[in-house]
C-alpha cells in the first residue's frame, strides 16, 4: 500500500511536470497506463528529467564540488602543465588564480609577475591579481602599493573587486581615516553586499554606532526589494548587516 501511494504521488508529480514544463502531452498518457506505471516513472525520469538536472548549473557545481573534494588538485595540475606548455598570459593567470586558491601564494606572485610581459607589462587584471594574492598572504601594504602602481598605470582601470580591496588594504595597514572614505564610495557601486558591511563594521568599530546602523538598514532595504537571487547569494553578509542593524 505504500508503495502504491509513493507512486501514485510521483506519477501525479511528474504529470504535473509534464504540464508546466510544455513536454510532449504523450508523456501523461505513458505515466497513467494502468500496469506501466513503475516503467512510465522510469522512462519519463531517464528522458527527461535526469538530463535536465545535469545540464543545470546546481547540477554542474555540485558536480566540480565532488571532484574538487576528491581529488583537490585536480585543476592545480592541469594548469600547471598548461602554464608549462603554453606559457601564454592566460594560462599562467589562470594557474595563479588556482594557486591563490591553494593558498599558494608565492608561486601566485611569481606567476603573475612572469606575465607580466610584452603587451601585458602593465595588464590591470594581473596587477589586481598580484594585489589580492599579497593581501591574502597578509601584506596589506605591499597590496596597497601595488593598487597604487596599478591606478597610475592605469588611470581609466575601474574595478570594484579592486576597490574594495584597497579599502581592506588601507584598514589592514591602520589608516582608518582613508579607509572609512573608500568604503564609503565603493559601498555605492558594489554590486554584492560586503562592500556596506564591511563599511557598517569599520563605523562600530570607530565608535560611530548610529552611523554603523544606518548603513545597514539602507542595505537591508534594498535587500528586501531585490531578487531572491540575490539575497540568496549575499545571505551570508545579509545576515551580518542585521546583526549590525
Amino acid at each position: 500500500m505504500l508503495f502504491l501511494i509513493i507512486s501514485l504521488l510521483i506519477q501525479a508529480g511528474f504529470i504535473v511536470h509534464v504540464i508546466k514544463t510544455g513536454r510532449n502531452q504523450l508523456w501523461i498518457w505513458v505515466l497513467i497506463i494502468p500496469g506501466l506505471a513503475l516503467a512510465g516513472i522510469l522512462a519519463y525520469l531517464v528522458v527527461e528529467i535526469l538530463p535536465e538536472l545535469f545540464r543545470s548549473r546546481t547540477a554542474q557545481r555540485t558536480a566540480r564540488g565532488l571532484r574538487r573534494a576528491m581529488d583537490p588538485e585536480r585543476d592545480l595540475r592541469r594548469y600547471e602543465s598548461e602554464a608549462q606548455l603554453g606559457g601564454n598570459v592566460a594560462s599562467r593567470q589562470r594557474y595563479a588564480e588556482e594557486l591563490v586558491r591553494h593558498r599558494r601564494y608565492e608561486e601566485a606572485i611569481a606567476q603573475y609577475r612572469q606575465a607580466l610581459i610584452g603587451l601585458y607589462e602593465h595588464d590591470p587584471n594581473l596587477m589586481l591579481g598580484i594585489a589580492q594574492a599579497q593581501f591574502a598572504k597578509g601584506e596589506p601594504a605591499a597590496a596597497r602599493a601595488t593598487l597604487d602602481e596599478l591606478i597610475r598605470l592605469n588611470p581609466d582601470f575601474r574595478s570594484p573587486a579592486g576597490h574594495l580591496l584597497y579599502a581592506r588594504a588601507l584598514e589592514g595597514e591602520g589608516n582608518l581615516t582613508k579607509a572609512l572614505e573608500e568604503y564609503r564610495v565603493v559601498s555605492g557601486s558594489f554590486p554584492g553586499a560586503e562592500a556596506a558591511v564591511r563599511y557598517a563594521q569599520l563605523l562600530k568599530a570607530q565608535g560611530q554606532a548610529e552611523e554603523s546602523r544606518k548603513v545597514a538598514r539602507e542595505l537591508l532595504q534594498q535587500a528586501r526589494i531585490a531578487p531572491g537571487h540575490y539575497r540568496r547569494a549575499q545571505r551570508e553578509w545579509l545576515e551580518a548587516a542585521e546583526r549590525l542593524a
